[in-house]
């Protein structure tokens, strides 16, 4: 006989709560062979029975979409997000298959309509609404970049550049042009490389810096691997770029790296070279 999730809060002790793709799962530790259930975007619960999924009907305060404007858009898992915007019938499982697919929300900001759409299930207006929603949420984040405020260190960029350059598939290398206050008054990819590297010429770099009379430049580029770690190749072009921008006037006062989400200042780490 299937085990249904017991009613109020918290779980019964024999349940264990846990995550699975950012939903939240309980999982019954005995008492029959039904094993694992979730909330669903539909107003059902998912219960897997000896490797079938069923669904089951939940309360309507218990449906995503009730509890978004209950409760508020926070409360929602991941994957219910996804589903809500995916819209349809069965979009926690679809959801659920997307996420499966592309390796979680920091594959999802990176796949492309062509690729979603070979999801099954996905369908074309499920592909071009993740895709849409993605580039909202990365645009919203990028109009944040505080232009008229000074930067006082890398965090005040840091989700500017992550939001910007973090989905990036392949190494994007830009420069953030600085004024003499150390604001924001230039952003310019100016080198898109493989899924591994990138070649930056540090006449790429400097040309539109020179052009816009740039007092100094912060350098940005990504990892397309999922790991902000500067390597040791990194190490050495921020030193290159570091000893050109100091004949040409235009110092570099920092590298920052992001993937997957997360970001590594070179600064921060003790890995800019010292000056003259």
């Amino acid at each position: 006989m299937a085990i249904r999730q017991p009613t109020g809060w918290p779980p019964d002790p024999w349940w264990a709560h846990r995550g699975v793709g950012g939903v939240a799962i309980w999982e019954a530790k005995s008492r029959s062979p039904s094993t694992i259930l979730g909330s669903s975007a539909s107003g059902t619960v998912i219960e897997r029975t000896r490797g079938v999924s069923t669904l089951l009907p939940t309360a309507p305060h218990e449906r995503p979409r009730e509890r978004l404007l209950l409760f508020g858009r926070e409360t929602l898992a991941d994957v219910e997000l996804v589903a809500l915007v995916l819209g349809g019938g069965r979009a926690l499982e679809r959801a659920l298959s997307v996420l499966a697919a592309v390796g979680g929300l920091s594959g999802l900001s990176r796949a492309t309509a062509h690729e979603l759409v070979k999801i099954p299930g996905v369908g074309v207006a499920g592909a071009a609404s993740l895709s849409a929603a993605f580039v909202l949420g990365q645009r919203m984040v990028v109009d944040q970049l505080p232009l008229d405020d000074a930067m006082r260190g890398p965090e005040d960029v840091a989700r500017f550049a992550v939001a910007r350059f973090g989905p990036q598939p392949q190494e994007t290398f830009a420069v953030l042009g600085l004024d003499a206050r150390q604001r924001v008054r230039l952003v310019r990819t100016v080198a898109v490389g493989s899924l591994a590297q990138v070649d930056v010429h540090p006449r790429e770099v400097f040309r539109p810096l020179l052009r816009a009379g740039m007092h100094s430049v912060l350098l940005v580029h990504n990892h397309p691997s999922g790991e902000p770690e500067p390597s040791a190749a990194d190490v050495d072009l921020t030193r290159r770029l570091f000893q050109v921008g100091e004949l040409v006037g235009i110092p570099v006062v920092d590298h920052i790296v992001v993937a997957a989400g997360r970001w590594r200042s070179l600064s921060l780490l003790g890995l800019m070279p010292d000056g003259p």
